[in-house]
């Protein structure tokens, strides 16, 4: 590896280190600055039956008594040794909560971007081979549909006709393969859409390259072309969607785990908004953003190592004009 990318990896790990810290700092405004103190308020009201006495030992257990600088301070240092405090609804720590449900999480997110990935490949990739007469206007026209119905509703379409028409899961077993499945599905059809637009966007261009041209001209066949030439540089932006698509991901799984009924961070979000279990919820929500951003970063510098086009300078990416690009890729084409 060149110095160049070093300096392009230190620059963009730098800048994925500051916006943790922001994203934490904001959620912790949020959920601790506002005004209401809902921390407080949830100590005082009635329903949960704790004396005054109570009360400040758990304030000061909390270190709500300090100033605003030392909690933020003590909730960073806590959370990035992986002490996410304590639940105020179960009084355990909240990383076990989290490590209780975040295996199925993470299984049916995995699956659902699986089930995207591959419904994208097969819309993308048959609207180049197929006919138009034979469907390939109706195939660009499924990542818009795809896109405009809500996962939920997606969701509550297959529970009804999988589940209760043909019988293919049970409802009360969410957790087995078929349930699994069929919510990874209701997960993965919006996402794919936007991974089939950039897909079949970038199909389009390379295809209409000047290097497509000149290896049609050799007889080289259709599937060869596409195989050799049109795939890699097609694929590559994928990486980038799929990184920015990883919120959606995240978010979409906490909506599906709670129609399907799956025990997950979606049904611990859910009962912790439900009892303002606040120390759930600012972990949730700054684990969610390290996620996204350390997804993200990944993505940044594996392109560069994908793609040989990207030209690292003074710590950036930046893609060759037009000219070099084409060129480069009529010399790969004409290569024997």
């Amino acid at each position: 590896m060149s110095k160049a990318y070093f300096d392009y990896a230190g620059k963009r790990l730098l800048q994925a280190i500051v916006v943790i810290l922001l994203s934490y700092v904001f959620t912790f405004v949020v959920v601790s600055i506002l005004p209401g103190d809902p921390i407080t308020n949830v100590l005082n009201n009635p329903q949960n039956g704790f004396t005054p006495d109570e009360i400040k030992e758990i304030i000061a257990a909390q270190g709500l008594d300090k100033p605003i600088p030392l909690q933020l301070w003590k909730a960073f240092s806590g959370f990035v040794t992986g002490d996410l405090g304590l639940s105020m609804r179960t009084n355990r720590p909240v990383a076990t909560l989290i490590g209780e449900v975040l295996p199925s999480t993470l299984v049916l997110a995995s699956a659902g971007l699986a089930v995207a990935l591959f419904l994208a490949a097969i819309i993308a990739y048959g609207t180049q081979f197929l006919p138009r007469r034979f469907g390939q206007g109706l195939l660009r026209g499924f990542p818009s549909l795809f896109l405009s119905v809500p996962n939920f509703v997606i969701a509550l379409v297959l529970i009804h006709l999988f589940g209760f028409q043909l019988g293919v899961f049970r409802v009360i077993e969410p957790d087995s393969f078929w349930a699994t499945l069929f919510a990874a599905i209701a997960l993965g059809i919006p996402i794919s859409a936007q991974i089939a637009e950039v897909l079949i966007a970038n199909l389009d261009h390379e295809s209409g390259q000047d290097y497509a041209a000149v290896a049609r001209a050799r007889g080289l066949g259709q599937m060869r072309l596409f195989v050799m030439h049109l795939l890699k540089p097609s694929s590559l932006p994928v990486i980038t969607v799929v990184a920015l698509t990883i919120g959606e991901l995240l978010g979409g799984s906490l909506i599906t785990e709670t129609v399907f009924g799956r025990n997950g961070l979606g049904s611990l979000v859910q009962r912790s908004v439900s009892t303002q279990d606040l120390p759930v919820l600012q972990a949730v929500v700054s684990l969610a953003a390290v996620v996204f951003v350390v997804v993200n970063l990944i993505a940044d510098l594996t392109y560069p190592l994908l793609d040989p086009r990207v030209k690292l300078v003074g710590g950036q990416a930046r893609r060759p004009t037009t000219t070099d690009d084409s060129s480069h890729s009529i010399s790969k084409a004409v290569t024997p």
